[in-house]
């Protein structure tokens, strides 16, 4: 067996000890159904016994200009990854392409720090899907320059990535009808606009300086339905949350319901909503009678609670990213959604 300093066997002390070439011991790692059954036991026991430990990851890659590997860049801290459900149900559908195409899987978290490009720069991956961030992160443009296939979920866009997600403005707008029927104080409970993630309540906010694209389109979308409706969308409560968390989007959630009474709060995903339910049942309100609610997701627990929502599958679209992320043709299409009414809304 090999000793920590000592030199590394190689591929061609293997074939000198079995007697075949150096290419037999290669397809013996890499291709081993191209090898009779006697050789690959002799060439493996050999190696064995010589401390072989298989071809060097690293000049492998390079050989083959392929790493087997998918990189997903968070955009968050790694924790994220296996705190958010959103995040779990994406990674999920791109964890199942990555066992059904034999590839690795590297997450990259950034969090807006000098060293994310290098981060991401350094990654030995094939592709990569960004998690959505903002049009200014320094990141996209990491990306953009590798020549690597490129999948932005969500958005924003970037010049020869593919963006995969659904038509959040259009949603939002569907969304809001159903909300706000018959309110006379609608609210908005948010996503945090930019990467300062500062939670706070405003009025009548400017759509068009919200930097993460999610979080922009639904509110556009949402004014859109305020302008139909004859909302004045100037005076519309939206109280902005840290995190995608039910836990910390209480206090939030409290306030929109305290500061103005609100009738009807449109939260921008299902944990968001539950957390509007929570504060309603601590209050002692009845939904959808003193409070309409609605979120985004379609979470397991929405049907339990009869939240209404916006149906999507985010599965499918992480399935998609690492098909984009591995190089495969996908269509060029928008991911479907629809709006799922149930009884927590007028």
């Amino acid at each position: 067996m090999s000793t920590p300093g000592a030199a590394r066997v190689t591929m061609a002390e293997v074939a000198r000890r079995c007697g075949v070439s150096p290419m037999t011991v290669s397809y013996c790692y890499n291709q081993p159904d191209r090898v009779a059954p006697d050789t690959l036991r002799r060439v493996r026991e050999a190696a064995a016994d010589l401390g072989y430990q298989g071809p060097h990851p690293t000049a492998r890659s390079l050989r083959r200009r392929h790493n087997g590997v998918i990189g997903v860049v968070l955009g968050e801290h790694l924790a994220y990854a296996f705190e958010d459900p959103q995040a779990r149900r994406f990674l999920t559908g791109v964890a199942e392409v990555c066992r059904e195409r034999g590839t690795g899987l590297n997450l990259i978290p950034t969090t807006g720090s000098a060293f994310d490009a290098d981060r991401v720069r350094s990654a030995s991956v094939d592709g990569y899907i960004v998690w959505t961030t903002v049009e200014a992160d320094p990141v996209l443009a990491v990306v953009k320059g590798l020549g690597k296939p490129v999948a932005v979920h969500g958005g924003p866009a970037v010049d020869g990535a593919q963006v995969v997600g659904i038509d959040n403005r259009a949603s939002a707008r569907e969304l809001a009808a159903h909300t706000f029927a018959g309110a006379r104080r609608p609210a908005v409970l948010s996503f945090p606009f930019d990467r300062d993630r500062r939670p706070r309540l405003e009025t009548g906010p400017d759509a068009e300086r919200v930097e993460f694209p999610v979080t922009r389109e639904r509110l556009l979308g949402i004014y859109d339905h305020c302008r139909e409706a004859g909302i004045d969308s100037r005076r519309l409560p939206v109280a902005v949350v840290a995190r995608n968390d039910r836990d910390h989007a209480a206090a939030m959630a409290g306030a929109l319901l305290d500061s103005g009474e609100a009738d009807a709060v449109l939260a921008m995903s299902d944990q968001l909503a539950f957390a509007v339910l929570d504060a309603a049942q601590h209050r002692g309100w009845c939904v959808p009678e003193d409070v309409a609610v609605a979120g985004w997701d379609d979470d397991p627990e929405a049907e339990r609670q009869g939240l209404t929502t916006i149906t999507q599958n985010l599965r499918d679209q992480g399935r998609t990213c690492a098909r984009i992320a591995l190089g495969e043709r996908t269509p060029g299409r928008e991911a479907t959604w629809t709006a799922t009414v149930r009884t927590s809304t007028r």
